[in-house]
């Protein structure tokens, strides 16, 4: 059934899917970045893969607070990441 006053899921590329992910592990996307969000997940088998990667990752790492990474590991880490993006972008 189609409801005539809804509004039809906007279209989201893999960029805007991976950077939704967080917010809708954590349930806060709103309803229609929602329905965009799992409509793409529908459409694309490379982010079904990579949200599943990201579920057994959550699932691994449990609860993993900020105290819990040795000391500098946190430097090591943002680093490692500014690489990555810096890779990304070249």
């Amino acid at each position: 059934m189609r409801f005539p006053f809804r509004r039809a899921a906007r279209d989201l590329d893999c960029i805007e899917f991976v950077e939704l992910v967080t917010d809708y592990f954590e349930g806060v996307l709103p309803a229609l970045e929602r329905r965009a969000f799992e409509h793409h997940l529908g459409d694309c088998d490379g982010c079904a893969s990579y949200l599943e990667q990201m579920r057994e990752t959550k699932r691994l790492t449990g609860a993993l607070r900020v105290d819990d990474i040795p000391v500098g590991g946190l430097d090591e880490l943002m680093a490692a990441f500014r690489e990555y993006q810096a890779r990304d972008t070249a």
